[in-house]
């Protein structure tokens, strides 16, 4: 059963801002308050910026291009430990990265995505997230850090949107829990709930610049058969999610029973 349990935080200068916690998992339910997924944190200011300190995040995972990290880096609290992780340094086709491009060149990123181009990258760099060499080195770091003992408060992560490279981090980590594919799928599209309108006022400029909007549909929302594909393509070069994790990512049997023990609680 698909869970409708809403997990948002609602930053108007962070959109796409969730809790991974409270879904159910093997053994129990997902700890709540301690891991976040969200989109760029680099316009997090006044009120927003105290909402987050209240979180108690203390790690923060940018899963970002280094490009897209230099060109808006971003603001966080004093104390605040930042990895940039890079899924993508490796690809030749980052159009999950290229999104950023919709506020500065709307019109040369729709024109790349023309005649079905833009759901077939899509489905492209979803492969790539999952068996690029830098994908895998980024997201084992991302799971090593997060098993640290050493680590101490919550944690989030995300890349420019939050739908893609941070999509793939969410749903490999809820699988590893053993949360349901439903409720793992729920997740990965409510992106579409809680990105979309932030994209409104971008869209309508693009509009107004004379772009066919309905072509960059494809690359800023997310599909199911998006995430189906990476899916996929951890089954098919590592047997499974967890051969993903042990063969692609270098976690053994106890690392991956650190995180559940970590990261789930017993059902009340």
């Amino acid at each position: 059963m698909t869970s409708t349990l809403d997990r948002r935080i609602p930053l108007r200068s962070a959109p796409n801002f969730r809790d991974l916690g409270g879904l159910p998992a093997a053994g129990g339910v997902v700890r709540s308050r301690s891991l976040y997924r969200s989109a760029t944190l680099a316009r997090l200011e006044g009120d927003d910026l105290e909402a987050f300190r209240r979180l108690d995040i203390g790690t923060v995972y940018d899963l970002r291009t280094a490009g897209e990290r230099s060109t808006s880096p971003d603001h966080l609290p004093d104390g605040v430990k930042l990895f940039g992780l890079d899924v993508l340094a490796d690809s030749t086709t980052d159009v999950a990265a290229g999104v950023g491009r919709l506020a500065s060149d709307p019109a040369a990123l729709a024109a790349s995505l023309g005649d079905g181009r833009g759901a077939a990258l899509m489905r492209e760099s979803y492969r790539n997230i999952v068996s690029l060499p830098s994908a895998l080195a980024a997201y084992r770091s991302f799971y090593f850090d997060l098993i640290d003992p050493a680590r101490s408060g919550a944690a989030l992560f995300h890349c420019t949107t939050g739908k893609d490279r941070t999509g793939w981090a969410a749903a490999s980590f809820l699988l590893l829990l053993g949360v349901g594919e439903d409720d793992v799928r729920a997740d990965y599209l409510e992106t579409n709930a809680d990105l979309l309108p932030a994209l409104q006022p971008l869209l309508a400029a693009a509009a107004d610049r004379g772009v066919d909007t309905q072509l960059l549909l494809p690359v800023l929302g997310v599909r199911g058969e998006y995430l189906d594909d990476a899916i996929d393509e951890a089954r098919t070069r590592f047997g499974s999610i967890e051969g993903y994790a042990t063969e692609g990512l270098g976690l053994n049997e106890s690392d991956l029973d650190v995180l559940r023990r970590r990261f789930v609680v017993p059902q009340v």
